[in-house]
């Protein structure tokens, strides 16, 4: 058998199922958890974030391991992380809107403010990232170059989520023109509108 039939063999059998970590990267309330939990409940029937109008109620990293995704004839053995929102600050008045009391908001303003932090740390842990924005506002924020940016610096491969293509404001083509260099899929992660061509854009950056 000539030597690159023999490499294709080997990469045939041991290259489609090499895992691989997809952090879920965004602002606040984007729907992230919505979507983490839409990706897990496709693959392995269970849910894996919870889910709140309330800001920040995802604070630390949530790990669902060893998801597996097809793509025709591909499997993607992937660790699903749904990270906390990223904000560039956290005030505790805004969560006594919400109805809590002021010792339960600025407990959680500081937990939120520790899981930023850890979610940058998991920069270094990510073979590839969703960046989820959304599409019903102007994606061109602080916070979302800053994520970007910092993905580009480390050589992560990016798909951009516009979200929330279900309501009415929604505008993909604005997310698209701001940041042209990247992959960009629409999709709703609440009614799971577009989620094959997003399965489809993870297994071509990877």
């Amino acid at each position: 058998m000539p030597f690159h039939r023999i490499l294709a063999w080997i990469s045939s059998i041991f290259g489609k199922r090499k895992r691989f970590s997809l952090g879920l990267y965004g602002n606040v309330n984007v729907g992230k958890s919505t979507l983490a939990n839409r990706i897990s409940r496709d693959w392995t029937g269970e849910e894996m974030s919870k889910i709140s109008e309330v800001p920040h109620e995802t604070r630390t990293v949530v790990r669902k391991e060893r998801v597996i995704v097809k793509v025709k004839d591909r499997e993607l053995d992937m660790n699903l992380l749904d990270m906390p929102g990223i904000a560039t600050k956290v005030d505790y008045r805004e969560f006594v809107q919400y109805g809590l009391s002021q010792d339960e908001a600025q407990q959680r303003a500081k937990e939120a403010t520790k899981g930023i932090v850890e979610a940058i740390k998991w920069l270094e842990h990510v073979e590839a990232a969703l960046v989820v924005m959304d599409s019903a506002h102007d994606p061109y924020t602080q916070v979302n170059l800053t994520i970007l940016g910092n993905l580009e610096a480390r050589g992560i491969p990016v798909v951009i989520v516009a979200n929330k293509i279900d309501l009415k404001k929604s505008r993909v083509d604005r997310i698209k023109e701001a940041f042209p260099q990247h992959s960009v899929v629409g999709l709703s992660a609440k009614t799971g509108e577009n989620m094959k061509k997003l399965y489809e854009a993870i297994a071509a950056k990877v």
